[in-house]
């Protein structure tokens, strides 16, 4: 089960939260089907939407981060509620690369570097915040750090890592952590932060020695005190319904309806996870006299 947890500095100078998201990422790599190298970028952004999201105030309010360098997996996007509960989708879920010049996956590769991270917030109000910036490298974790300097002025540190198996693609580890200042820190608590980072392990490695997410978070500010201020249990969550699938093939209106109507019966597939929603010609031709009176 995926764990997650927030925690500040005793001095309110520093937040840091950090997540082992290895059930959700390999709840992610089945449902998409995606190789190895986009197993990784996909859940890379995973892991940083629950972090991300897990900051939000209000029950219903989301997240989306969307990220597309023009690389060969086109658009990977990770959607997540206030509760760190996230689901994902990729444009491309089979990729496959030669290994970058570190010996590891090239999610740079897959993900490309010519695009933009993109940010966007549903808090309840009439518009929703968007947030966009240039990606610098396509690590994912680089391009949140830059993220949060350029669009939100907040000093962050983002790491992410995914372990994928060679023998069957199964995720080992997966998981990251957010590091980010908090107003009123000054030059002393950045250079507190900076010695507490040297040597740090990479998240895939201190997973996979069995560190837990609180582990993590006092491993990367070895150097503060700490107080928890909350934990979670997120999971990879969709939200569709047969309401929501009945409401989108209602907006393709009457005349598209009709001609569903003429096959033996219509099949939508939520793009999100693995649900099957199956409509026969007269429940499409019920949605038509609906979308007739509307």
């Amino acid at each position: 089960m995926a764990h997650s947890i927030r925690c500040i500095t005793t001095d309110g100078t520093v937040s840091v939260t950090a997540i082992d998201a290895t059930d959700i990422v390999n709840r992610a790599a089945e449902i998409h089907q995606t190789s190895a190298v986009i197993s990784a970028a996909l859940g890379r952004l995973l892991c940083a939407a629950s972090l991300m999201g897990s900051a939000l105030k209000g029950r219903d309010d989301t997240l989306t981060l969307r990220i597309n360098g023009g690389g060969p997996a086109g658009t990977v996007l990770a959607v997540s509620d206030a509760l760190g509960n996230v689901r994902g989708y990729v444009q491309q879920p089979v990729v496959e690369l030669p290994l970058n010049a570190k010996g590891k996956l090239d999610v740079a590769g897959a993900v490309g570097k010519d695009g933009f991270v993109t940010v966007i917030k549903d808090l309840g109000l009439k518009e929703p915040y968007v947030g966009r910036t240039p990606i610098v490298s396509g690590e994912i974790a680089e391009d949140i750090t830059a993220y949060f300097a350029a669009s939100e002025q907040t000093p962050t540190v983002c790491g992410l890592g995914v372990l994928v198996m060679k023998s069957d693609l199964s995720i080992k580890a997966a998981g990251g952590f957010l590091v980010q200042l908090l107003p009123f820190a000054g030059e002393d608590v950045i250079e507190k932060v900076e010695q507490s980072m040297q040597g740090l392990e990479s998240v895939t490695a201190m997973l996979t020695r069995g560190m837990t997410p609180e582990d993590i978070c006092r491993r990367v500010l070895q150097a503060f005190e700490l107080d928890v201020l909350d934990t979670a249990e997120p999971a990879y969550r969709c939200n569709c319904s047969r309401a929501r699938v009945e409401a989108a093939l209602l907006s393709t209106g009457k005349a598209e309806l009709q001609e569903m109507a003429k096959d033996a019966h219509t099949e939508v597939h939520c793009q999100f996870c693995d649900k099957v929603y199956r409509f026969s010609p007269q429940e499409i031709l019920e949605l038509c006299a609906k979308a007739t009176k509307e």
